[in-house]
């Protein structure tokens, strides 16, 4: 396998990554996980497998959902449901019930698949029309029923049609499912190999969740034939045990990860040695500060790449690549405040709000194009007209060109907060937060924190003479929402900053909550 050619991958669908691996080297270690190693042999004949399984239990063009932790029966989907000619849809474990039950039912899913506690605890019997159910023993016995030589007998799908759906947040307080095509996850991963190439030892370490994009990463390692780790969730413990046991040489982490990782190395010494074949670090999500940069530097002597992306460009689409963070490090500091340069075929622009490109320096909303750019929403006509208008996606984000065509992130329009790598919808928590008794008007933005990136603040104006109770606030909002959504701060004040039209003026809060972070009290 030539380690520098990916030109086989136009014109491929996402089975023929695994499909592909095993005629080259059907023994080779593919993907290790709760204790078990999968050779891409292996992982091709589960593909095939799967794919009659999900095939005989759906009809053609069905959505399929799939949820919990980390397990080989993510990797199993990825390829398998859309070559059966079905759509993956991820769902977020990390949500609560209702939401995963809102997901299920807007997609249209009629299968569900997921380990039993999980399935217990969402209960889709309620759904007008809920979905069959598999646990992960049931999955097994599916695929160790299947015969796997009926897969070619299914009906053949093409490069442009859909593979995944992932749900994102935004600012309407409803998810939107971005679909994907096999296409565009494969041109995320030529765009990422641009600057993040695959060396032919690289051993691949993926902490994060893979009902999130972050599992395109996957595909990215398997299209070169190596192989990946996973494990349920992060821990440094963990962490640090899985790179000794694999020889892990390169993994991707959030700056709360990493940060949490070198304060574990600072009280316990030891574990340093275990991640001696550590070899690159690759963030995203949100900012690295440069302190912690250093920091694992100088602990672990490693490299870094970052990646600035979303859901809808099926990955990443901007990087700054290991030569780069090596000048930043040693000296060009302005360049660690940038997210880099386009990947492969990727355009970005930046504009003002008449959509008019802005000099460089000039802060603007970020609009990508290229053939990574997803499909569309599920189902939502509107919402996708308005995003991919004018044949660019218009990100949402603001950020700054510079002279060289490096992109630094300023703001995110929309109102996302990101804590701890998930994406919160302010709105969304907002909606809830305006039925606590008390509550008049409820602001919610993001406030920075050094370990998880932002924290979630609510700030309340109570109704005349009540008194707001923000213990109330935080278990409503649990109860609700998953817990990364709950607000860790909550602010009463008399009044919200609003403009001449009556709009709250988010800027100003949070220009208000740093300017005086007193007013944050203990974070909850």
């Amino acid at each position: 396998m030539d380690p520098a050619d990916l030109t086989w991958t136009t014109g491929a669908r996402l089975h023929d990554v695994t499909d592909r691996a095993a005629g080259l080297d059907p023994d080779a270690p593919a993907l290790f996980d709760h204790g078990r190693t999968f050779t891409f042999a292996e992982l091709s004949d589960r593909s095939r497998r799967a794919a009659v399984a999900v095939a005989s239990r759906t009809d053609p063009g069905a959505r399929v959902a799939f949820v919990g932790e980390n397990h080989w029966s993510w990797v199993d989907a990825y390829g398998a449901v859309p070559r059966a000619g079905r759509i993956l849809v991820f769902a977020n474990h990390r949500q609560a019930a209702p939401e995963i039950r809102s997901v299920v039912e807007r997609s249209g899913a009629t299968l569900l698949v997921g380990p039993r506690a999980e399935l217990d605890r969402i209960d889709v019997s309620a759904l007008a029309a809920p979905p069959v159910t598999l646990d992960l023993d049931q999955w097994e016995d599916a695929l160790a029923a299947a015969d796997p030589g009926a897969a070619a007998e299914l009906p053949g799908v093409g490069p442009a049609d859909p593979a995944w759906i992932i749900y994102t947040s935004g600012t309407t307080g409803r998810s939107k499912g971005a679909v994907l095509t096999h296409a565009n996850v494969l041109a995320a991963v030529r765009s990422a190999d641009r600057w993040r190439h695959v060396a032919p030892d690289d051993v691949y370490l993926l902490p994060f969740p893979l009902c999130h994009i972050a599992g395109f990463n996957v595909v990215h390692f398997h299209c070169f034939g190596r192989p990946v780790v996973l494990i349920p969730r992060f821990d440094p413990t963990d962490f640090a045990a899985a790179v000794e046991r694999h020889g892990v040489t390169t993994a991707s982490l959030a700056a709360t990860m990493l940060h949490a990782l070198l304060d574990h190395l600072d009280a316990t010494p030891a574990d340093v040695a275990r991640l001696a074949t550590l070899r690159v670090v690759a963030y995203g999500a949100a900012p690295m500060p440069t302190p912690v940069l250093e920091r694992a530097r100088a602990a672990l002597g490693i490299d870094f790449t970052q990646g600035y992306g979303m859901t809808e460009l099926a990955g990443n689409a901007v990087f700054l690549d290991v030569e780069a963070h090596r000048r930043g490090l040693t000296g060009d500091r302005e360049l660690l405040r940038t997210a880099g340069l386009p990947g492969l075929d990727v355009e970005v622009r930046v504009v003002d709000d008449d959509n008019r490109d802005v000099v460089p320096g000039v802060p603007g909303e970020i609009l990508v194009r290229g053939p990574q750019v997803m499909a569309g929403y599920w189902n939502d006509p509107a919402a996708t007209d308005e995003a991919l208008r004018g044949g660019w996606m218009h990100t949402g984000d603001v950020g700054v060109l510079d002279a060289g065509g490096h992109l630094a992130i300023v703001d995110r329009k929309k109102d996302i907060i990101v804590t701890g790598g998930e994406n919160v919808s302010s709105l969304e928590v907002e909606q809830v937060i305006a039925r606590v008794p008390g509550v008049a008007e409820v602001a919610v933005v993001g406030v920075p924190d050094e370990k998880w990136g932002e924290n979630v603040c609510a700030v309340i104006v109570p109704t005349t003479g009540a008194t707001v109770d923000p213990d109330l606030v935080v278990t409503t909002a649990r109860a609700e929402l998953a817990g990364y959504k709950s607000p860790r701060h909550v602010v009463v004040v008399e009044a919200l900053p609003k403009n001449a039209t009556g709009k709250v003026v988010k800027a100003e809060i949070r220009a208000r909550l740093l300017a005086d972070p007193t007013v944050l009290g203990t974070r909850r």
